[in-house]
Formats: C-alpha cells, structure tokens, sequence
C-alpha cells in the first residue's frame, strides 16, 4: 500500500454518532471497532468506538475514535478539512450535508479568486473548507 495522509479525528463519547454522520454525507464503507472488542469488554467504555475508518468511492479516507479513558479530549480550532475540486453539484451536496446543524463561518459563494469558497464547522465541531473550482470567468 503507497504512503497515504488522512485526517483523524477525535471525540468525547459520539465517535459512532459523527462517523454515521460522515458516511451519510460521503458515502463508502464505514468500519467500527469498539473499546469492548479490543480488551475492554465490561467496562463502561466498552462501547465506545476505539477505532474507525470510512473509505469511498472517491478516495477519501477518514478516520476517528472517542478519547480512550485517562486521556485529555483537547477540542481545538487548528485543524479543518478541505474538500476541493470542480464538480459543483457534488461539493455543494457536502457543504449542505455538513453546514447543516453546524456554524457558517464563511457562506458557500464566489470569493476574489474566483472560485466559490466557504467554511464551516459541523455539529461535531469539525472545521471544514470547500473550495469549487470555477477560474477565471
């Protein structure tokens, strides 16, 4: 398998809640590994998810999981997620599914560059860009 970057993402207790969440806006196989399944069978974590990973049709690949126990749940604003291309139709689909319920930060319009641009972050409190590529008119 060829080296490969993708966002990993981490929750307090919702983990399953925001990756069903994803694969709805996205598509594509959505895999779960819960605390209980990997020695933590019993305990109140048991399940919690430890380990996710949803792969789609498009290539995308994003990973999450709840805070194992004893660790810190930091919640920050220095990461957001870029969805960019030149289907329209599809990456205005994304903004809508995630917008929803979420804060606007930047509304999904033509921006100086010329392209259409807007930032959001979603009910899970993700940050993500979505950038349709239109050029130069």
């Amino acid at each position: 398998m060829a080296s490969r970057l993708n966002p990993y993402l981490s929750f307090t207790d919702n983990a399953r809640e925001a990756m069903e969440f994803y694969q709805s806006v996205f598509g594509g196989d959505l895999t779960l590994s819960t605390f209980g399944e990997s020695g933590m069978a019993g305990t109140p974590q048991e399940n919690g998810i430890m380990h996710s990973q949803l792969e789609t049709e498009k290539g995308f690949t994003l990973m999450g999981a709840d805070t194992p126990p004893g660790m810190p749940y930091n919640p920050g604003t220095n990461i957001a997620i870029s969805l960019s291309g030149d289907d329209s139709d599809e990456l205005r689909g994304y903004w809508e599914k995630l917008s929803d319920g979420g804060t606007v930060a930047v509304p999904l319009e033509k921006q100086m560059w010329g392209d259409v641009f807007g930032m959001c972050s979603d009910k899970f409190g993700i940050g993500w860009m979505v950038n349709i590529a239109e050029g130069q008119s």
